[in-house]
């Protein structure tokens, strides 16, 4: 236990306070006042086509870049000392990911029309946004290609500036956009903001240009790709399949129920970003790390319980101050108007809570390499929650939903108690090290 708050009080908090927290209050400020804008200038209708859009942007973003960040800031990282190695790595990703973001832009653009009717239904006709988002792709995997280079040699200070600034640029366009166009202005708000961080990459180059230099087709080294491929299945899995899965049963909620009602789902994911973006981070500044360098079975119990006894109980609280004052939230946060959405938050705050439960140990598949069963356990992860939640809005309405959201994340939890559950709650002795 002190172990843990030392390494809080040395390590994670000065962390977050000089370089997440500023960067993170910008976002949670950002996110508030554009769910306000919606609500006010659109209303329900538009907050559920605008979270269609969001998830299926978040999917293509992920396999524009070929899910190759995680991997590529970690192995910048290691390879900072050898140049050669950095030099393949950086050529290989930076050609394989923008290649992979220019064909994936083309599918896009000429098939715009058919995408708009998976995610926004024949009635709506916003074939121009989809054409939009494909030609500012390939700009959005440059950035994230800088963006990985600053963040592997550790250039926090320059990426939390570039990040404030985009947030803040991409935060007045919106509200410009919403103002002046309403949902039309939204959507093409929510495509063209990322382009607007093409800052990043500007900065990116000019400030390791002897580096990007050394970036050619002729340094391509396809095994660098055999070591990042596990890295990109996983992050492949986790960012695009979650996505999708959403937009299917948002898309249900609209046909069976209503569109205003799938607006109300999405106003309650929204809240529930909000309040988990700082234990999220949080988790992967210290659970991540910290898993990454133990090696028994009795470091890891210790590591977890003692996560749970400190923080969790913290967050419990949060949770039920959110609850209590749900109907504040919802008048803050959007308008009279939203106001069934308050029926929501039970169920969802359950759910989150069980999710964050099930994080704090599921980190151990990602550091400890155990990517097959970190996919295989997600894929079981968006089975259930996309059965259970159209299971449970056939019978109870759109509460189903976020009765599904529970209900997944409490399975969720229970099977990685039982992968864990001898690391957690099995006798071992001193010498048993880590074999999972």
């Amino acid at each position: 236990m002190k172990k843990f708050f030392q390494y809080i009080n040395n390590e994670v908090l000065i962390k977050a306070a000089n370089l997440n927290t500023a960067n993170l209050s910008v976002k949670l400020i950002t996110g508030i006042v554009i769910s306000k804008c919606i609500a006010v200038f659109i209303g329900p209708e538009g907050m559920a086509l605008i979270g269609n859009l969001r998830n299926f942007l978040s999917a293509v973003q992920s396999l524009a870049i070929a899910g190759l960040y995680n991997g590529l800031v970690k192995f910048i990282g290691k390879y900072k000392n050898d140049s050669q190695a950095l030099i393949n790595t950086l050529s290989t990703s930076f050609y394989f990911g923008f290649f992979t973001s220019l064909l994936l832009a083309f599918l896009c653009y000429y098939n715009a029309e058919l995408i708009n009717n998976l995610i926004f239904a024949d009635n709506y006709k916003y074939t121009y946004v989809i054409e939009t988002l494909a030609i500012v792709l390939p700009f959005y995997a440059l950035n994230m290609f800088a963006f990985s280079i600053m963040n592997g040699f550790s250039k926090y200070k320059i990426l939390l500036i570039i990040n404030i600034i985009g947030q803040t640029l991409g935060l007045l366009v919106t509200v410009l956009l919403i103002w002046q166009e309403n949902i039309d202005g939204a959507l093409v708000a929510i495509v063209i903001t990322p382009a607007l961080n093409l800052l990043i990459t500007i900065v990116g180059i000019l400030y390791r240009k002897n580096l990007m230099s050394s970036i050619r087709i002729t340094n391509i080294n396809f095994s660098v790709l055999q070591n990042l491929s596990s890295y990109m299945v996983t992050a492949l899995v986790s960012t695009i399949a979650i996505p999708i899965v959403l937009i299917i049963i948002r898309n249900y909620i609209i046909s069976e129920i209503g569109i205003k009602e799938a607006g109300y789902w999405e106003a309650i994911n929204r809240v529930s970003d909000y309040y988990l973006m700082f234990i999220n981070s949080l988790i992967s500044l210290y659970i991540l790390p910290r898993f990454s360098e133990i090696n028994t079975k009795r470091e890891f119990r210790k590591e977890v319980f003692s996560f749970y006894k400190t923080i969790m109980p913290i967050f419990a609280v949060l949770l039920l101050i959110i609850y209590l004052s749900r109907s504040v939230l919802v008048n803050l946060l959007f308008t009279e108007e939203f106001r069934p959405v308050e029926n929501l938050f039970g169920y969802q705050i359950l759910g989150d809570f069980m999710r964050v439960l099930s994080m704090v140990i599921a980190y151990q598949f990602l550091a400890k390499k155990m990517f097959a069963h970190f996919i295989i356990i997600e894929v079981f992860l968006f089975v259930i929650i996309y059965v259970s939640s159209i299971y449970f809005i056939d019978m109870f309405g759109l509460i189903g939903a976020v009765m599904g959201h529970c209900l997944s994340y409490s399975m969720h939890f229970a099977i990685i108690l039982l992968i864990f559950g001898s690391s957690l709650f099995g006798v071992i002795s001193d010498e048993d090290i880590d074999d999972y």
